[in-house]
C-alpha cells in the first residue's frame, strides 16, 4: 500500500519537475517522511525510508539530494495553488522568520497565501544575513510573484510594522497593488487640511476608530501619493494604525487576517515540522528545503479540507478552537500513512497529470 502511494505521488510530481526518477523518489519520501517524524532533520528522516538499505547510505542519499537539485526559483508556488483547488483571488500575507544555527543566521522573507481556511507559504527569498529586509529585496519578491500569478489574484498584501518605507508603498500603489500595512506611531503625514504632525499627536484624542487621508512626509509632500489611513485603540491603549491605498472602511477588520502568517511560522515550526531542526545553511538548499516544506502544508491543509467538508470546527468553552486547521489535517495524514495511505495521498490527485496553466 505504501508503495501504491509513493506511485500517486510521483505520477501527480513528475510532469511539473525536472527530476530523475531516483530524485524524484527521495522527494517523495522526504515529504512524506517529514509528515511521519514530524522534522525536517536529515538524520532523523534517513531512519523514515521504508528500504533495506543502511541508514547511513540513506543519509547520503538525501545529502546529496540537497546538494545537487536545483529546482529554480519559485517551482513549488505553481504546484501549491493547484493543491489547494480553483481559488481566483486570496490575500497574501507578508513577513520574515529567522533564527540561528551555531552563529549563523537563517532568515526567510516569506509571502503567503491566506484563504477563508488555508495559510501556505508561496514565495520566499532566503535573507542571508540577520535583521530586517530591505525595499530592493520587497520590490524583488513581488516582482516574482507578479510574473507568475499577476495582480488580479491579490485581494490585499498585509504586512506589519516592518514594511513599511515611502519607495516601497508607492511600487504597490504604482503596479496597482491593494495593500493594508500596519506603520508606527511616530510617523510624519501631512494631512488634506494643511497639519503636519506625526501619527501619535494626530491621534492623541482617538478613543474609537477613526478613518482620514494623508500624505508621507512634511509641507513639501505635495507631490507625494495620497494614502488612506485607520486608526483605534487597542490593549493597553497602543494605538494601532494601518495605511492603505484603497477605501478604509473594512481595513483594520481586514488587517486581522495578517495574524494568519504568524500561525503559520508556527505550522512549520513547533506545531508541525520542526523547521528549526535543519542543519542546512546553504542558501540553495534553504529554498529547496522550505519548499518541501510548504507542499507537506498544503498537503496537510487540504487534508482538513476534505475531513471537514462544510462543518465546522469545534470550539472550546473558552472560543478558540479545539485544534487549528493545520492539526486536523496533519494528524490525520499521520493517521492515514499507517493505516490507509492510498487515501492519505488523495489530495495530491488536486495537482494535474499534465503541465497546465496555474490560474
Amino acid at each position: 500500500m505504501f508503495t501504491k502511494a509513493l506511485t500517486t505521488l510521483k505520477e501527480r510530481l513528475s510532469p511539473h519537475l525536472a527530476l530523475s526518477n531516483s530524485r524524484l523518489e527521495t522527494m517523495c519520501l522526504l515529504i512524506m517522511g517529514m509528515v511521519n517524524a514530524r522534522t525536517v532533520n536529515l538524520s532523523h528522516l534517513a531512519c523514515e525510508f521504508p528500504s533495506g538499505a543502511k541508514v547511513e547510505s540513506t543519509y547520503r542519499r538525501l545529502q546529496r539530494f540537497f546538494q545537487h537539485v536545483d529546482l529554480g526559483p519559485d517551482w513549488a508556488a505553481p504546484l501549491l495553488v493547484k493543491m489547494i483547488g480553483p481559488v481566483s483571488s486570496w490575500h497574501l500575507c507578508l513577513d520574515r522568520t529567522n533564527w540561528k544555527i551555531g552563529q549563523r543566521d537563517i532568515n526567510f522573507l516569506v509571502l503567503a497565501l491566506v484563504t477563508r481556511r488555508h495559510r501556505i507559504p508561496l514565495m520566499w527569498s532566503v535573507l542571508g544575513r540577520a535583521g530586517n529586509s530591505n525595499t530592493a529585496q520587497r520590490i524583488a519578491l513581488m516582482e516574482r510573484y507578479l510574473s507568475v500569478f499577476g495582480v488580479s489574484t491579490i485581494k490585499f498584501l498585509l504586512a506589519d510594522r516592518e514594511f513599511i518605507g515611502v519607495q516601497w508603498l508607492d511600487y504597490l500603489h504604482k503596479n496597482n497593488v491593494p495593500f493594508i500595512i500596519r506603520i508606527k506611531a511616530n510617523q510624519i503625514v501631512t494631512t488634506q487640511d494643511g497639519q503636519t504632525k506625526n501619527l501619535s499627536s494626530l491621534l492623541r484624542t482617538c478613543r474609537g476608530k477613526r478613518d482620514f487621508s494623508a500624505r508621507f512626509g512634511g509641507p513639501k509632500s505635495g507631490e507625494a501619493t495620497l494614502f488612506t489611513f485607520s486608526a483605534k485603540r487597542i490593549k493597553g491603549g497602543e494605538l494601532l494604525i494601518v495605511v492603505s491605498n484603497r477605501p478604509p472602511h473594512h481595513a483594520l477588520t481586514t488587517y486581522k487576517k495578517r495574524w494568519a502568517i504568524e500561525s503559520l511560522f508556527g505550522d512549520t515550526k513547533t506545531r508541525g515540522f520542526n523547521l528549526e531542526d535543519t542543519r542546512l545553511t546553504i542558501a540553495k538548499k534553504l529554498d529547496l528545503l522550505l519548499g518541501l516544506v510548504a507542499l507537506a502544508v498544503a498537503w496537510a491543509s487540504k487534508t482538513a479540507a476534505k475531513l471537514i467538508g462544510a462543518g465546522k470546527m469545534k470550539r472550546k468553552k473558552h472560543g478558540y478552537f479545539a485544534k487549528s486547521f493545520f492539526r486536523i489535517g496533519f494528524d490525520q495524514i499521520r493517521k492515514l500513512l499507517r493505516s490507509d495511505p492510498t487515501a492519505a495521498v488523495s489530495p495530491w490527485l488536486q495537482i494535474p497529470a499534465k503541465i497546465s496553466r496555474v490560474v
